[in-house]
């Protein structure tokens, strides 16, 4: 029921006891096919051969980069991550220290307890793996479960049709369309909004731990029940 204040005007439910949240800041995250660490300029050496050399070239579409074919220009792609305003970089690595990819929290608003997930960016190897979906699912719970946030937040380029099947399936409700949002490499770029809220969390987070449960796939590794029927 919509509450209404004494001016007879509908305002928002209240939130009980609700102070800021701490910054999202995590040294690292484990799970039990990746490792994500807080980026550093050493990480460049094992990220940029699975990240670049050995990925399409399409991997990099909708991202506003230059050719980061060699080392120096990716060295580069790590120092401004890591010079980006309210955010924390974190390297995707396998058990072992191999390179897999980059993910970044960004729009950190610890007063509100919001953040984003973004500028993901996988080797071709490991994208639609699960190693890819316990990444994600290893941020999520960090801001969630750990540090009590409200609101996950991903956007997208309107027209990366897999960064939207990916949002989907990882349990994100579309919120809209910013149109004339950016403009990169000479064009221009209307952005998706996606968010979970700590109130659909619950359920996310069930699907996702279900689903990367190792029961959860045959000898073959192939998944014997998809993500979104766990949710349904």
């Amino acid at each position: 029921m919509t509450r209404i204040n004494e001016f007879r005007q509908p305002i928002g439910a209240e939130v009980p006891g609700w102070s800021p949240r701490p910054s999202v800041e995590p040294g690292a995250l484990l799970g039990r096919h990746v490792r994500l660490e807080r980026l550093r300029p050493d990480h460049a050496s094992v990220l940029h051969g699975p990240m670049v050399l050995e990925s399409s070239p399409r991997t990099w579409t909708y991202y506003p980069y230059p050719d980061l074919s060699e080392p120096a220009a990716f060295d580069e792609y790590v120092a401004g991550l890591l010079m980006l305003p309210l955010a924390w970089p974190m390297a995707i690595l396998s058990p072992r220290g191999e390179g897999l990819g980059v993910a970044c929290y960004l729009r950190k608003d610890a007063a509100n307890g919001s953040v984003e997930v973004g500028g993901i960016v996988l080797a071709e190897t490991v994208q639609r793996t699960t190693a890819a979906t316990e990444a994600i699912y290893v941020m999520l719970a960090h801001a969630f479960d750990d540090l009590g946030y409200r609101r996950f937040e991903w956007k997208c380029d309107s027209l990366n049709e897999p960064s939207r099947r990916a949002a989907r399936r990882l349990g994100f409700v579309e919120e809209g369309t910013f149109r004339n949002a950016m403009v990169y490499q000479g064009r221009n770029r209307d952005t998706t909004w996606f968010s979970i809220t700590d109130a659909e969390w619950p359920g996310v987070s069930a699907a996702l731990t279900q689903w990367l449960r190792p029961e959860n796939f045959d000898s073959s590794g192939d998944q014997r029940r998809r993500l979104e029927s766990l949710r349904a």
